[in-house]
């Protein structure tokens, strides 16, 4: 006798439910599109009213208003403040301190971060916020002891015609990395925490020193970071005018902040004039912008996606 077998029936296997996200709404979106269209509009009406403002002349707006309808509507006003302010000797002298003040604020930020992020000691983070603090005190409260200060250190001829770091570049170069360094060293710090261990152990059992990890491991690993803090620190440098204004005494060596000072009259000023003045010296800032905008994006965005 042959023994059969049967096989075991198949067990029914209920399907497990699904967690299906609900579908955000047409109105939900809607509502969301017209509160972010609102706010952008909001953000641009100053830039577009200074657009209208420069194009139309200044007897137009006297004759009819500044919110009438314009007669006429050109470009001399962008002219005008060309070559009556002296834009293209401010606008050199912002270039002289904004480029070396933004990459030495860079590389000191860089250092420190990477001193507080890669090594353990007892004054880690009271170092890191010691730094960061520097950014809370008001820039009116420093310049008493600055300008005192300025006042009795001296530097050679070939950097300052006066002698002194008072009235010269070098100075204004100083400050700005000087007062720029806790908020970068904040950023940087962070970003560089997220950097794997694995890689500077792998680099130490290499042979690799210290500076050749923070130059040719950091620094790389740190572009997207360091893209969007030279978009800011660009920004911001370029558009000081306290500094030069408190620091330097010579008119032609301050930055093209100045030349909108110049541009008001002791007993007349044309707005019309300031606005197309204005809109000029905004234009570098938008090129930064613009060629580093993929690099910022995504500087700004680190650490999103990780939980």
């Amino acid at each position: 006798m042959t023994a059969t077998v049967t096989p075991p029936a198949p067990r029914s296997r209920t399907p497990l439910p699904r967690t299906t996200e609900a579908p955000r709404g047409p109105k939900r979106q809607t509502g969301r599109h017209l509160m972010l269209g609102g706010i952008a509009l909001l953000w641009l009406v100053p830039l577009l009213w200074a657009v209208y403002t420069s194009l139309r002349p200044y007897s137009d707006t006297t004759q009819h208003g500044y919110l009438s309808w314009p007669r006429s509507i050109g470009l001399g006003n962008f002219a005008d403040a060309w070559s009556q302010s002296g834009m293209p000797r401010f606008f050199w002298n912002s270039v002289l301190i904004t480029i070396p003040a933004v990459l030495g604020t860079l590389l000191f930020a860089a250092a420190v971060a990477f001193f507080v992020s890669r090594f353990d000691f007892r004054w880690n983070i009271a170092l890191l916020i010691l730094f960061t603090a520097g950014n809370l005190i008001p820039a009116q409260v420093l310049i008493t002891p600055l300008y005192r200060l300025y006042l009795l250190v001296s530097l050679p001829a070939w950097m300052s015609d006066s002698l002194l770091v008072y009235n010269s570049l070098w100075g204004i170069i100083f400050i700005h990395i000087a007062y720029q360094c806790g908020f970068c060293t904040f950023v940087l710090s962070n970003y560089m925490k997220t950097i794997p261990k694995e890689i500077f152990e792998a680099a130490l059992v290499d042979g690799a020193p210290v500076w050749r990890q923070f130059f040719q491991i950091v620094l790389p690993l740190c572009r997207p970071a360091f893209a969007a803090l030279a978009t800011l620190e660009s920004i911001w440098i370029y558009n000081d005018f306290f500094w030069s204004l408190a620091l330097i005494e010579t008119g032609d060596k301050r930055p093209i902040t100045s030349a909108l000072a110049n541009l008001e009259g002791q007993y007349f000023t044309n707005p019309n004039l300031i606005a197309a003045g204005a809109l000029l010296t905004a234009i570098p800032t938008l090129l930064v912008y613009f060629a580093l905008q993929r690099q910022f994006i995504s500087g700004l965005t680190i650490g999103s996606g990780k939980g």
